[in-house]
């Protein structure tokens, strides 16, 4: 019975040995002195089984003679060292371990043979010393990009002065707003009335030119007071505009002088003096008993720009954009042609 159990633990033992190994494997058995040569570590395992492979600093000897470089790993269970040596000779690479598990599994050794260069020391003569540093030759294709870059910068550069210049001479056009003082549309129209009683040309004999002033008066005010053209409008579409707005006694005293004016002005009707004085007390009626006070006394003037003035002012709004862009191009090339320049001549 203890043999049989020793047989099945020497089995076990065996199978699990199979189980986990470590495969040591080099690209070349030979090299030159400072050549470079590849150990590749393959792990047989289980699948999940936990694996870590041997960590070595650079420059590190594994042995004697032998330094490590950098080991790279494509695959969990792979992992390539990569040696180098200066030295010529033959050296035993010992066995890499790896840990499975936590159980340490080693590879196989390896051999390594670096092969020397052969140096003819009897003909001393033939080896020189070390050389002066030398200047690089003048490659035209290497510097053309920064020429021609130069050569545009120079033309963006000109064309940005031409440009300032045009600028510059074509002065800007200052305008000014003000704000003036505003008389009411019935203040307007009262300073109207006065000046028409100034002129005296109630009494006048000219009844065509003192109805067509008191009207125009009437209108202008009007249009300002209700905001319709009254200007352009017949007697009759203007009452019919107010019928709605006004007083019902105002608009009857206006229709009487609107039909007076149009009977002067287009059928040659003459009126009798008081007739006229009723009529202009009329007109002052209506503006009273319409006039609204609430309204802004001060106008915000804004000056017109004729259309030369206006193309002045594009122009130049135009000009400024492209100095602009001039500038802004012009010192990256200023920056990419330095730098260029500096890598070439270090």
């Amino acid at each position: 019975m203890k043999k049989i159990t020793l047989l099945l633990i020497l089995a076990l033992h065996v199978v699990l040995g199979k189980a986990q190994s470590v495969e040591a494997r080099i690209d070349s058995i030979e090299m030159l002195m400072g050549e470079q040569v590849h150990v590749t570590l393959t792990v047989t395992a289980p699948d999940g089984a936990q694996i870590v492979f041997p960590k070595y600093q650079r420059t590190q000897q594994l042995v004697p003679g032998v330094e490590f470089l950098e080991a790279q790993q494509p695959e969990p269970n792979v992992q390539v060292l990569t040696l180098t040596s200066f030295d010529e000779n033959l050296y035993y690479l010992p066995p890499f371990p790896v840990l499975v598990n936590g159980d340490t599994v080693k590879s196989k050794s390896l051999a390594l043979k670096v092969i020397g260069i052969e140096v003819d020391t009897t003909h001393y003569e033939k080896f020189y010393g070390p050389k002066d540093v030398q200047d690089n030759p003048f490659l035209w294709s290497e510097w053309a990009p920064l020429f021609w870059l130069s050569v545009l910068l120079l033309v963006l550069m000109a064309l940005g002065y031409y440009l300032y210049l045009r600028l510059r001479d074509n002065k800007p056009i200052i305008t000014y707003v003000r704000v003036v003082k505003k008389l009411l549309p019935h203040q307007k129209a009262m300073k109207e009335i006065e000046q028409i009683k100034a002129e005296k040309m109630v009494t006048s004999e000219n009844q065509k030119e003192y109805y067509t002033k008191l009207t125009d008066t009437i209108r202008r005010y009007i249009e300002e007071r209700y905001g319709f053209s009254a200007m352009e409008m017949t007697s009759s579409e203007i009452i019919d505009r107010l019928t709605q707005q006004g007083d019902q006694k105002a608009l009857d005293e206006l229709r009487g002088l609107f039909q007076t004016a149009d009977l002067v002005k287009f059928a040659k009707y003459s009126t009798m003096l008081n007739e006229n004085d009723m009529n202009l007390v009329n007109a002052v009626e209506f503006i009273n008993s319409t006039k609204a006070e609430n309204l802004p006394t001060e106008e915000v003037l804004r000056p017109q720009l004729s259309e030369e003035d206006l193309r002045s002012q594009k122009t130049r709004r135009l000009l400024k954009i492209v100095i602009g862009l001039i500038a802004v191009a012009c010192l990256l090339l200023l920056a990419y042609v330095a730098y260029g320049t500096w890598q070439l001549m270090i």
